[in-house]
């Protein structure tokens, strides 16, 4: 497939995404010539700031958060092992960690190639991806403060 065909076809999922946005009457921002869009959602305690853009060599739509704290260096280690517990579990998505600076960010992409994806696709996919996030956002903060052992974590995750 041309440059140019890829570059449209990306433009066109780019331009479905905003126009779902919208009509779902979300807040958000675009960069345009980087097809990218940036908004957030209220977490039940910790908010969710994302972005979502179309990679248009790749034919993919990824959605990245990064999760509004770091691991303090202490329990960069214990992260590292939790987020490894973590993403073993996720069907959809997963974390990635540097461990030297303890920044999280949330990962979820989804190929558009030989397909077209509407706006129930991109709901579906910025909601599954908020509710993973929410669901971990707490777990690595208490872990990082102290708050819970690897230990507990892990058996969290185990029940």
């Amino acid at each position: 497939m041309s440059d140019q065909i890829k570059l449209m076809k990306a433009k066109s999922v780019f331009n479905t995404m905003v126009s779902s946005l919208r009509e779902k009457e979300w807040n958000f921002d675009t960069k345009e010539e980087d097809l990218v869009i940036v908004s957030g959602i209220k977490g039940e305690d910790l908010p969710i700031e994302f972005i979502v853009e179309v990679k248009v060599e790749q034919e993919v739509v990824q959605f990245l958060s990064r999760l509004p704290f770091e691991i303090s260096e202490d329990k960069r280690v214990d992260a590292a092992i939790a987020i490894c517990v973590a993403n073993n579990g996720m069907i959809c998505g997963s974390f990635d960690y540097d461990i030297g600076s303890g920044q999280i960010i949330f990962k979820l992409a989804n190929s558009y190639k030989d397909s077209s994806l509407g706006a129930d696709f991109f709901e579906h996919m910025i909601l599954v991806a908020a509710s993973t996030i929410d669901n971990y956002n707490d777990k690595f903060f208490m872990l990082s403060k102290g708050a819970i052992t690897l230990e507990q974590f892990i058996n969290q995750e185990n029940q």
